[in-house]
């Protein structure tokens, strides 16, 4: 195993899945609030889930998103 390589890659991924979670939820929360399902001063519970199937892993990791 290339120690390098695999944190390359690991760092990779994670920009990838932040930049698109951040749009994805920018998008969902814009809609919301045009539909008129959130007035633009709620906070929300999150949760992210990271699976690997081939190694085992399945973390959950939970927060807030706030938006004022």
């Amino acid at each position: 195993m290339n120690d390098e390589t695999l944190n390359m890659s690991i760092r990779k991924f994670l920009k990838t899945v932040g930049v698109n979670s951040q749009l994805a939820i920018e998008k969902a929360v814009s809609k919301a609030i045009g539909e008129g399902r959130l007035k633009g001063t709620e906070a929300f519970p999150v949760t992210m889930t990271l699976s690997i199937g081939a190694i085992g892993l399945d973390l959950k990791f939970d927060g807030e998103i706030r938006l004022e």
